[in-house]
């Protein structure tokens, strides 16, 4: 494979399915530490590339503003891949930065978080848009994620999508000096553009 042909985000073919042929959660605590990076959605096994310099940069600054406005504030706690989230008995994943506030429907124990957090963000690359968009995107709808960031480096802009009944609206999309309108973190003053470095 040459530098200009990306992996992708995908199904992980390599690995039998259970009897059965669905993904759980005791399959998933199964899976061999092999390096790479397996999620599970809907009951099918994905794997995703390592991410990028400029994923990490991104990862880095959402997660040092987000721990300041919600961890540090005394609001909750903040996670950052990887780290498992089980969504459900067939779906677990991990998002870029996961926000669990007080009172919240999701719990913490020692090996991940068990059910919606308040807030998932994900950071685009090309190789993973089209999973964050489609499975992961339905997948945090579903399970009752009440605000969901998709973060792109390379267009340097946010997608807000907030939960309304059982689905995700686009607020909008933001970049520059905007403030994403958050309801999850109603401190939330940080311009976009300072997200990307």
């Amino acid at each position: 494979m040459t530098t200009d042909i990306l992996p992708v985000a995908g199904l992980a073919t390599h690995l039998a399915p259970p009897a059965g042929g669905r993904w759980h959660v005791a399959d998933y605590e199964q899976l061999p530490e092999d390096g790479l990076r397996y999620e599970i959605v809907d009951g099918e096994l994905h794997m995703a590339p390592a991410p990028n310099t400029g994923h990490q940069t991104s990862s880095g600054l959402m997660f040092y503003y987000i721990m300041q406005k919600v961890q540090l504030a005394g609001l909750g706690r903040v996670f950052s891949a990887p780290f498992d989230v089980e969504l459900g008995p067939d779906t677990v994943v991990q998002p870029d930065i996961v926000v669990v506030l007080h009172n919240s429907a999701a719990s913490i124990t020692e090996q991940r978080i068990v059910g919606p957090p308040d807030l998932v963000v994900e950071i685009t690359s090309p190789s993973t848009a089209s999973y964050d968009r489609r499975e992961k995107h339905d997948a945090y709808a579903a399970a009752g994620v009440r605000e969901y960031w998709i973060a792109d480096p390379a267009s340097r802009t946010i997608e807000l999508f907030i939960l309304d009944g059982a689905s995700y609206r686009l607020d909008h999309v933001y970049r520059g000096q905007a403030v994403l309108p958050s309801s999850v973190l109603p401190a939330w003053d940080v311009v976009t553009e300072r997200l990307f470095g």
